[in-house]
Order: structure tokens, then C-alpha cells, then sequence
């Protein structure tokens, strides 16, 4: 029997405030436990939530960002549940008027010519409140026992929870989907994306159901993926899992499970054939959310050109490829490098500019394990290299070797390194040809297998040439005045 995988996403995004949803308290990460928890945190009694003004911008752009509906009037709710680490005993969310529904984001699966788009729904985002965290380590009492300790520094915490269609049927086109909405969150402003500091996490809802069939199977939740890697290799072994249980003649029941990263495989957390009667009401300290028409169009005009809109300006004025405007576009600081190299460089180097950020300068990005934060050469430091390249300066080999120097802090542009290494390309056909005969006289052999038809032979010859030049023959004469000489 053939399967098919069903995959919705269901993201908590942390929003980029300083302060909590309904309280004054930081949201700062790292803070000693229990530091910056304040009396609305822990409940005390008497105690009254202020909604955050910040929160609700945010999320009013990110759902101008992916074209959805703003429920202009939105109620917050009280979320009934025994939480060890939410002091007042129930989680203010939003069930039946979220801030935001009915959107999209369109996602691109594949590489190169390969690469297709497909749209992937988003139900709703609403906001709500972080829990606190359960410590379960280094806790023990007089006797040795271990103990559980609780930080409410996170309590509180302002998260957008944004939940997909089961639109998605690989473990790719869910990560594909998790990685554009991360990129969309951290490019708008209203997340840091910090997945291991928790600030962007992943709850997985996985199903399967013979193909063709309409009805869906019985999903289980993975709860809390932190990274894109485990989000994948959890669904893929989930998957399997369910299919064998099926095939075995077993029943598979609703539940929470969590992917252990260590062995790969998913365990159950608790079971959930009983839904949970959470008695949502609407929260009476809080009073429903207006949205002024004239505050929506002050956030939309604050928003940033979107990726999608910054690739087809990419394509349409730039000529760059889809593919190669999609990976600019994968970060923001990506697509600001690559338009501040563009500057400089100028328009009709944008195909070499692009080369540059998604190849060499990430590269080197994942070589030397940097952040982009930490890239060491400034755009307009690149932009020097291209230019060179463009007019003939230089090759693309010695480019690399610039670019370290550059990457290494020996000099302060392309130009001067140039200059105080004697890197400049040698273009004079007379002093090219003085080198081919050379090669030729000292590399008979390869001579003779070219001109009996073995074109590797050639090859062989150029890369000889480029060697006694010591990489700095301009490499189209090298190939043309080479030929010449072998069919002479």
C-alpha cells in the first residue's frame, strides 16, 4: 500500500518586546532564575495583566505580511490547564478571535532549475503567554534526592502561535515552510529567531493515510523542535513509525510525543484520545483588542520590502535567476550585503555579486563557524574584488586569494593588496605565449594525446599554464591562445 504524509506546523514565535506581554518585567534571555519574574508573573493577589501595545503591533505586521485577515476586534482567553510553571493556574491565549487568520506563504522546494513553489496555508496567529520552565537537574534535597525547581523568568513571555493547514506531506516541505516563516519573522522585526534560546520553536502535527484517501489519519504532536535538522529527522522517523504500526495491525492513538535527538526516534509524552476540556472563556481583566484602521496602515507603511517582493524586483530589474534571488533572500542580512555590494559594484555586476554571497562569503561564513554579524569584510570591500575581476585586474583564483587576505584583516581593499602582492592578471598575449611554449616543450606527452583527439589532454595544458603564470594569466587568453598553438 502506498502512504501519504499530512504535516501541519504549529510555531510559537517569541516577539521581540523588551518588556512581557502583561507586565513591565524584561524579556531579556540568560537572567539568574526567578530575576525577572515580577508580581503579575507569579500572581499575586490583586495583581491586574496590561496588555503590551508592542505585542499587538507586532502581530498586526506579521499578518499584514502574509496577506491575512485582522479580526479588527480580538478577545483574549483564559486556557484552563494544571501548569506546574504558570503560577495563576491558567495561560491567557486566544481561541475564538485571534489577532490574525486566514493567511499564506508561498515556499520554494528544490534547488536550480529543480525548483518549484508551493503555498502553504496559515490558519490563524494569536497571542498569548510564555510558561515558565521546570528545572529537573542539579536540584537535590538534605537526603540526595533529586529535586525540580521552577524559573518563571520566561512566565509571561509575549509568543505569537502561528498554526498552519496540514498542507505540508514531507518532512521537506515542512522544514521548507519553518524555514521561510523564520526568515519572514526575523525579517519583518518581530522576532530574533533565536532557536536555541528558545525564541523560535517547532510543534509538529504528523498523520498518515493510505493515497488517494481523504479522510485523515490520526495525528501525533512532536512537541518543542528547536532546530530545522530535528525537525526533519523527527518527522521522517514519526512517519516510518506510523506507517509500521499500521502495517503491523496496530491502532495508532492521539498523543504528545518528544524527539530524543540522541537516539533519533520520537517517545510518547502523554496521551491525548481524551481531548482536554481547557474551559476557555473570554479573560474578564482584559478587555477585547481594537484595531483603528488608521494603526494598521501606520504598521503597514513601516513594513520592510518583503522577500517575496525584493526576489521578483530581483529578477525583473537584476536579471538574476529565481533560484538565485530565492537564496539571497533567505536572510535578511544576506539581502542587505548583497544590495550594499551592489552599490558599488554597480547594476551589471549583480549576477557576480549574487556568485559572491551565496558562494564564497557563505563559505567562508561556515568554514570559520561565523555568525554573519562577524563577517569580517564589508560589502564594499567585495564590491572592490568583483570590480577587478570585471575589468580583467584580476582572475577568479586570485579573487579567492584577495578575499582571504581581506577575510584576514592583511589589507584594506582589493586594490591595495593588488598592489603590494604583484597580483595583477597578466593579459599581454606575447608573455602568455612565451609561457604556453614552454609547458608545450616540457609537457610533450600531453601535447601529443591533444593533438590525437583526447580533449582532457588540453585540459591538462591549461592548468600547467595557470600553474607556471603562478595563477596570474588571464584564463580566457590562456584557452584561446593555447588552442591556437596546439593546431597550429
Amino acid at each position: 500500500m502506498q502512504w501519504e504524509t499530512v504535516i501541519g506546523l504549529e510555531v510559537h514565535s517569541q516577539l521581540s518586546t523588551r518588556t512581557k506581554i502583561f507586565s513591565g518585567a524584561s524579556t531579556a534571555f540568560g537572567a539568574a532564575p526567578n530575576t525577572q519574574a515580577c508580581a503579575v508573573d507569579i500572581a499575586l493577589p490583586g495583581v491586574l495583566p496590561v496588555l503590551n501595545r508592542g505585542a499587538v503591533e507586532r502581530a498586526i505586521r506579521f499578518g499584514l505580511a502574509i496577506g491575512a485577515r485582522l479580526n479588527r476586534n480580538n478577545v483574549f482567553d483564559r486556557k484552563n490547564y494544571f501548569y506546574p510553571d504558570l503560577p495563576k493556574g491558567y495561560q491567557i491565549s486566544q481561541l475564538a478571535l485571534p489577532i490574525v487568520e486566514a493567511g499564506e506563504l508561498t515556499v520554494q522546494l528544490g534547488e536550480g532549475d529543480k525548483a518549484v513553489e508551493k503555498t502553504i496555508r496559515i490558519t490563524r496567529a494569536h497571542l498569548e503567554e510564555d510558561a515558565g520552565k521546570s528545572l529537573h537537574e542539579d536540584f537535590h534535597g538534605e537526603d540526595g534526592r533529586p529535586l525540580s525547581g521552577i524559573d518563571l523568568n520566561r512566565a509571561g513571555t509575549p509568543l505569537l502561535e502561528i498554526v498552519s493547514e496540514p498542507d505540508m506531506r514531507s518532512a521537506k516541505e515542512a522544514v521548507a515552510y519553518a524555514r521561510a516563516l523564520h526568515t519572514l519573522v526575523t525579517w519583518i522585526g518581530i522576532c530574533d529567531g533565536n532557536m536555541q534560546e528558545g525564541s523560535f520553536r517547532v510543534d509538529a502535527n504528523v498523520s498518515v493515510r493510505p493515497k488517494g484517501q481523504a479522510e485523515y489519519g490520526t495525528r501525533r504532536e512532536i512537541k518543542n523542535l528547536n532546530s530545522f535538522k530535528f525537525l526533519e529527522q523527527a518527522i521522517n522517523y514519526e512517519v516510518r513509525w506510523q506507517i509500521e504500526q499500521i502495517e503491523d495491525g496496530h491502532r495508532i492513538v492521539q498523543a504528545t510525543v518528544l524527539f530524543d535527538p540522541d537516539s533519533g526516534e520520537t517517545r510518547m509524552m502523554r496521551s491525548k484520545e481524551d481531548a482536554h476540556d481547557y474551559r476557555y472563556f473570554p479573560d474578564p481583566d482584559l478587555l477585547p483588542v481594537k484595531l483603528d484602521e488608521d494603526w494598521i496602515e501606520q504598521v503597514r507603511a513601516g513594513l520592510p520590502e518583503l522577500p517575496r517582493q525584493k526576489q521578483a524586483r530581483y529578477v525583473s530589474e537584476l536579471g538574476l535567476s529565481a533560484y538565485d534571488a530565492s537564496v539571497l533572500t533567505s536572510s535578511k542580512w544576506s539581502a542587505d550585503y548583497f544590495e550594499a555590494m551592489l552599490a558599488p559594484a554597480g547594476v551589471g555586476q549583480a549576477k557576480a555579486c549574487a556568485n559572491w554571497v551565496t558562494g564564497g562569503l557563505a563559505a567562508f561564513l561556515n568554514q570559520m563557524d561565523y555568525g554573519p554579524d562577524l563577517c569580517p569584510v564589508t560589502p564594499q570591500q567585495a564590491a572592490g574584488v568583483v570590480k577587478r575581476v570585471a575589468d580583467g585586474t584580476i582572475n577568479g583564483k586570485i579573487a579567492k586569494e584577495i578575499f582571504d587576505a581581506l577575510w584576514k584583516g592583511e589589507g584594506a581593499d582589493a586594490d591595495g593588496i593588488i598592489e603590494a602582492r604583484g597580483l595583477k592578471q597578466v593579459s599581454d598575449s606575447g608573455a602568455i605565449v612565451a609561457i604556453i611554449d614552454e609547458v608545450m616543450a616540457a609537457n610533450t606527452k600531453s601535447v601529443e594525446e591533444f593533438r590525437s583527439g583526447k580533449e582532457k589532454a588540453f585540459n591538462a595544458l591549461v592548468g600547467q599554464v595557470m600553474k607556471a603564470s603562478k595563477g596570474k594569466a588571464n584564463p580566457a587568453q590562456v584557452n584561446e591562445l593555447l588552442r591556437a598553438r596546439l593546431t597550429a
